[in-house]
């Protein structure tokens, strides 16, 4: 699936490059796995070509996806559950954890919401600032423009609504 030179998405850990497919002996058996050097981090993940898919490694967003991206960023006709905190952290690092684009939209949408009303603990700030990394980065490569002309995108749409996009 992918070579080389790729952009990938590894679930919460984001945006890397594909750097090399190798075949490496694991006991008897030859395995092939996919060398990628995460962004952001400069962590290097060796991930089985055969758990590629089960492990949620998938390719960067198109525009279009992009772009239902910021609908959802977008949208305020939604529920926040009241509920204490650390079990809506649980269930936003779980969404994070998928890899899902459009999940990790709607945890930073949902963190920037319930701020206007309440102070986030420390944990959600901490995964707002995730879920804002994550996506910064990946628009921008779906975009082809500067991760700061994206966080000043994702800052306007929440300035619209009152409310301020510094996270911590």
């Amino acid at each position: 699936m992918f070579k080389a030179g790729d952009m990938a998405v590894y679930p919460a850990h984001g945006v890397g490059v594909i750097e090399a497919v190798e075949k490496r002996a694991i006991g008897e058996r030859e395995q092939t796995f996919y060398v990628m050097r995460i962004v952001d981090s400069n962590m290097v993940i060796m991930i089985p070509t055969t758990n590629s898919d089960s492990v949620g490694l998938r390719a960067i967003i198109s525009a279009a996806e992009a772009d239902k991206v910021y609908l959802i960023l977008r949208q305020r006709e939604v529920d926040i559950e009241s509920q204490p905190w650390n079990q809506r952290y649980r269930e936003y690092m779980e969404k994070i954890k998928t890899g899902s684009v459009f999940e990790i939209a709607a945890v930073l949408r949902d963190l920037y919401m319930l701020r206007v009303e309440k102070t986030l603990s420390f944990g959600e700030r901490k995964m707002m600032d995730t879920a804002r990394g994550l996506l910064i980065k990946e628009l921008a490569i779906a975009h082809h423009i500067q991760e700061e002309q994206v966080a000043l995108e994702i800052e306007q749409i929440f300035s619209e609504l009152r409310i301020t996009p510094s996270a911590s």
